[in-house]
């Protein structure tokens, strides 16, 4: 077992923002393996979020984001649960994150029940057509088409997507991840995404 000294603590913060005693205890328990012990707060801050996730979020902020050139905007809604964390630059920068993610990415939903059922009907549709198309037995065209609508909620679903800025977390990580900072909960409310030119 490796010996926890500051400099690993202090390396373990950079990463994650937590705490110290959380930095410590965590590095103990993954016995000084940094990226178990990375793991380790990651698990327990999805763990608070989980548990901050029924409370009422009435605070927030609404910010827009223009892409260069000016063709792409966006504009989207996050809440919090109190002015004093909606004033805070983390959270005005997530925010604004948020906003770019959604100009680059062009989901069709918060969550995947937010996609319309037509989109999502004529989705499993193309799918069972190609798989037939290719020869597939009837018996194995439903797991076909599932693996495939999996795929097509991963990237149309705001929430399932993986963050632009960092693909090995998804936006749900990205939030519990601010729920662990914030201490408070945090839901994406709405988002509207314009295109010149575009439908």
């Amino acid at each position: 077992m490796a010996e926890i000294n500051a400099q690993m603590i202090k390396e373990l913060r950079a990463r994650t923002n937590a705490g110290i005693m959380d930095c410590k205890k965590s590095l103990k328990e993954a016995g000084g393996d940094m990226e178990k012990a990375v793991d380790f707060l990651r698990k327990k801050g999805l763990a608070t979020a989980l548990k901050r996730a029924g409370r009422e979020t009435s605070e927030g902020l609404i910010d827009s984001y223009i892409h260069t050139g000016g063709k792409i905007g966006v504009l989207v809604e996050v809440n919090c649960e109190t002015d004093f964390v909606a004033k805070t630059d983390e959270f005005k920068t997530f925010v604004k994150n948020l906003a770019m993610h959604v100009a680059a990415t062009k989901p069709l939903g918060i969550r995947r029940d937010d996609i319309p059922e037509e989109i999502v009907k004529r989705e499993e549709e193309i799918y069972r057509s190609q798989a037939k198309e290719m020869g597939k037995p009837e018996k194995i065209l439903d797991k076909i088409v599932q693996g495939k609508m999996e795929k097509f909620y991963k990237e149309s679903s705001l929430l399932d997507q993986q963050y632009v800025r960092d693909p090995d977390i998804t936006i749900q990580d990205l939030i519990h991840d601010m729920v662990s900072k914030t201490g408070e909960n945090i839901s994406v409310r709405q988002f509207v995404r314009f295109q010149a030119g575009g439908e």
